[in-house]
């Protein structure tokens, strides 16, 4: 591991405060993964989303060919957002618990295999998602995930407890909560006020029903997703998630399936919790939201379904 970008044309760049043992001992022991299938590799370790939004830029001002990320998608979407708009191809190391961008992409979860994918070099371009001037490669979203998550957090740094503990007590209390928004949702020519538990608004269109929910087949129809739950209380919640999981989703009347390439949402608050890349952050209403058509370029494996 290194402490400045050498003259290796590929840089990784992990995030050293993420939990998974994303240490210089790792750091060492990954390029010497890389460099045992043929690519030499600068390793940084940022501590902060703001570091590696930094050093990803720099990266790309000294004119690093290839940026690799390890890490979940918090931190993928940090480092993109230094890349999104160039020519530098975007490697991806998937290291998080969820890993939604690497196994939407078709990357391996193996992290030799993933690589030996990026050794490869195979890109393709895809969409990015925006709100506000931030970038997301999966999905933003308001109402009970934003809250879930800060109080999963919560309850990971002063409980102590476990990541998925955690998760599943920070869901028990927000819908005990389980606040409504009063939201007008913008997009072409059509308005609409909804008051609502959840929005969900994707890069591309995810599957909402069977075993392949929120998954995407691709990331380059240049089109958002939006998705609204409609008034509906905690049992009826709980019918929708029943009538996805069973396929039965498009007959329900009161959940929104739209498409966009922007889409305004405002209310009569200033502020507003948004997840982004399941990162917590208040955010400023209005909130822009718009598609950036193949702004993205990403090493998959060859013979990758989505298009190049």
């Amino acid at each position: 591991m290194t402490d400045a970008i050498e003259s290796a044309q590929t840089v990784v760049i992990l995030n050293s405060s993420a939990g998974r043992g994303c240490n210089a001992e790792f750091a060492n022991a990954l390029a010497a993964k890389f460099q045992a299938q043929g690519m030499i590799v600068t390793v940084m370790l940022p501590a902060s989303r703001a570091e590696l939004i930094e050093t990803a830029q720099r990266a790309v001002r000294d004119g690093i060919k290839t940026i690799v990320a390890g890490g979940g998608d918090g931190t993928l979407s940090a480092v993109a957002s230094a890349l999104a708009g160039t020519d530098t191809a975007f490697g991806v190391l998937p290291l998080g618990t969820l890993n939604h961008f690497a196994k939407d992409l078709r990357i391996p979860l193996d992290l030799d295999v993933a690589i030996r994918t990026i050794v490869e070099g195979h890109t393709i371009w895809v969409d990015t998602g925006e709100i506000n001037g931030r970038l997301f490669l999966n999905n933003s979203s308001l109402g009970l995930y934003p809250d879930t998550v800060r109080e999963r957090e919560r309850q990971q740094k002063r409980l102590g407890r476990g990541k998925w503990l955690a998760f599943f007590w920070a869901t028990v209390m927000a819908l005990r909560r389980y606040p409504f928004l009063n939201l007008t949702i913008s997009l072409a020519e059509t308005e609409y006020k909804r008051r609502t538990p959840f929005i969900f608004i994707g890069n591309n269109d995810y599957s909402m029903e069977g075993f392949k929910i929120g998954e995407r087949q691709r990331l380059d129809a240049a089109q958002l997703s939006l998705y609204v739950v409609q008034r509906k209380g905690r049992l009826g919640l709980l019918v929708l998630a029943l009538r996805a999981l069973f396929g039965r989703l498009g007959q329900a009347k009161d959940f929104d399936v739209l498409s966009a390439k922007k889409i305004l949402i405002s209310s009569r608050h200033k502020q507003i919790r948004v997840a982004t890349d399941g990162e917590v952050s208040l955010m400023r209403l209005p909130l822009h939201f718009r598609i950036c058509p193949a702004a993205l370029k990403v090493i998959v494996p060859a013979g990758s379904s989505l298009k190049a």
